[in-house]
């Protein structure tokens, strides 16, 4: 039974591979509608799939996996935000209660001619 999970794991993995490689990398946005499935899979499997427009390319589809690891381990800005707030009352940084409004101007702009 062990051997047959072997052979198995084997075959998917030259499976993968073979169809990464068959596969192409590249498609037009008209082409990624109709092969979105495909280009999930590609990506699922490591490829990054770059989509054209115009024969320009746009953008690229890569995995969740691979995009997690660019990200790193950055904390996420409403994470950071809650943590500061946690840590430092508005009180104790030394702002007066109307301070923030006075910021932000609320004449109507200037004047400009067309």
């Amino acid at each position: 039974m062990v051997s047959l999970v072997i052979y198995l794991s084997a075959f998917a993995k030259l499976y993968k591979y073979l169809y990464i490689i068959s596969m192409p990398r590249k498609y037009s946005l008209a082409d990624a509608r109709s092969n979105l499935p495909r280009i999930i899979d590609q990506a699922e499997a490591g490829v990054e799939v770059e989509l054209t427009r115009h024969g320009k390319p746009v953008a690229v589809i890569i995995s969740l996996r691979k995009l997690e690891r660019m990200r790193g381990d950055r904390v996420r800005f409403g994470e950071a935000y809650n943590a500061f707030i946690q840590r430092h009352s508005i009180k104790a940084l030394g702002f007066d209660r109307g301070f923030f409004e006075s910021l932000r101007s609320k004449d109507t702009g200037r004047k400009v001619s067309l």
